[in-house]
């Protein structure tokens, strides 16, 4: 049973490999810790069973059928899980996992998030709970901003601090997300409080969706009024969760009017460019230098914004009004040639390029240190296509869950296209070399994960030459 600096664990085992899940590694945020910055968990007696996952941050459900979060399971969110498979060992790369969930939503103890065959493949795996939604990321008079970004931070301290009881390498963890959780490693890449905690960092699917202090604020004041005003201390967790939902559904989603370029995005939750926690926009830092010592890999999926289209249940477009908005001068022409088969083509390839695409192609661009890019062509339906969200169940090989389901359902080579995404990642982490060439911006040169994987120069040409002076992420005011 290892022993950490809180007490002894004792945990399971799956498939070969030691399993300890529900780990405390920061005390409960509510009540008089609530928006405040993460306090270290306290030490135990006895043994800690690490057999159960911990409860839940609050937030809604992340997709329809899904049950809503439960407050009846208990506060005591901050907690990690360890998949090893020699806890006995040492030396062992570790990687460590941000989930999605546009900052509002996501947990750790998703199936699909399940570490067994990654680290199967010779590595520890970590994932944790850290605060969304109001909790993690809402502006609140008093509190530190990006709260759900500093408990990843002290997630990775635990970890340099811990991880060498379950055989890990306190020097060699790479930190890895999708959707939010590429968003978040690209804000750990540029927060002072991060540095050193990691050496290598994979962002799948950069959102490049940020806030100011002055939106943030206005977004908890409608978030309030609709929560009965007064304090966000005094509003419980459930209320908040609920008048957050309502804001979004009705007032933020297309609301151009009053909420601008926030109204496209339909998020209410995003980082925020305090000045303290996160100084600039990452993109800006990496040019400066920052992380510059820390290897990166970035990619993103060729038709990301088709998942959000499908849970729009494809209603028409508004490409002209998507043009006027988002796009930089002289798109509309690029984008028609590009999209020969009409509006809602050139739109969905405008909306994956301003949410995810560009800003994960311009976050290696801007990177001073190695760097390399890929894209995930590999389309297992033909609605949904290379879909936001597909490379979830195939890095983690968890592709008979039901996220696969939905995007890949009985497709051919889900095995196949597992493989290449577990060994480039375990790879990555275990030497720094993914197997392909590094990102240069002469050439562009991207990995292709598909069903026979290329290296091709620069696939996206058309589309990074539009946005290249746009600098990468946008910074909402």
């Amino acid at each position: 049973m290892p022993t950490i600096s809180t007490g002894q664990v004792s945990g399971s085992e799956r498939d070969g490999v030691a399993v300890f899940t529900g780990i405390p590694y920061a005390k409960s945020p509510f009540g008089p810790l609530r928006f405040a910055a993460p306090e270290p968990a306290g030490r135990w007696d006895g043994t800690f069973e690490a057999t159960r996952f911990g409860p839940r941050p609050p937030q809604p459900a992340m997709l329809p059928g899904q049950p809503e979060w439960d407050p009846a399971a208990g506060l005591d969110i901050l907690t990690v899980n360890v998949w090893t498979p020699d806890p006995g060992g040492s030396g062992l790369p570790v990687m460590v996992w941000l989930y999605g969930g546009a900052y509002w939503m996501g947990s750790a103890d998703w199936p699909e998030y399940d570490g067994t065959l990654l680290a199967r493949d010779g590595v520890v795996v970590v994932t944790l709970n850290y605060r969304v939604g109001m909790e993690g990321f809402g502006q609140v008079p008093g509190a530190p901003a990006n709260r759900g970004l500093l408990d990843q931070v002290a997630a990775l301290r635990w970890v340099r601090d811990n991880i060498a009881a379950f055989g890990g390498d306190p020097g060699n963890v790479t930190v890895f997300g999708e959707s939010a959780g590429a968003g978040s490693v690209a804000c750990l890449l540029a927060m002072p409080s991060a540095a050193g905690l990691f050496r290598r960092a994979i962002a799948q699917s950069v959102p490049g969706v940020f806030l100011s202090p002055a939106l943030a604020a206005r977004v908890t004041d409608a978030i309030m009024a609709r929560a009965g005003g007064g304090s966000p201390y005094d509003v419980p967790p459930e209320l908040m969760v609920s008048a957050a939902s309502e804001f979004a559904r009705e007032e933020l989603t297309g609301g151009h009017d009053r909420w601008g370029l926030l109204g496209s995005a339909a998020i209410p939750f995003a980082p925020v460019v305090d000045g303290e926690v996160l100084p600039e926009l990452p993109w800006q830092a990496l040019r400066g230098g920052a992380a510059r010592d820390v290897e990166l890999i970035s990619g993103y999926n060729r038709d990301e914004y088709r998942t959000f289209h499908a849970m729009n249940g494809g209603r028409p477009v508004d490409l002209a009004g998507a043009l006027e908005r988002l796009a930089p001068p002289g798109a509309e022409a690029a984008y028609r040639k590009a999209a020969p088969g009409g509006d809602e083509e050139a739109y969905l390839l405008l909306m994956s390029d301003w949410l995810f695409r560009m800003p994960s192609t311009l976050l290696a661009e801007a990177h001073r240190g190695p760097a390399w890019l890929y894209e995930l062509t590999w389309a297992p339906t033909p609605f949904l296509g290379a879909c936001h969200g597909l490379d979830v169940p195939l890095v983690f090989g968890t592709t008979g869950g039901e996220l696969a389901a939905m995007l890949i359902g009985d497709a051919p080579h889900r095995e196949r296209m597992s493989e290449q995404f577990r060994t480039a990642w375990v790879r990555f982490a275990a030497t720094g070399d993914p197997g392909w060439p590094r990102y240069e911006p002469g050439s562009a040169t991207t990995h292709l994960f598909d069903v026979e994987p290329a290296d091709v120069d620069d696939p996206q040409a058309v589309s990074r030459a539009l946005w290249a002076g746009q600098g990468g992420g946008a910074l909402l005011d």
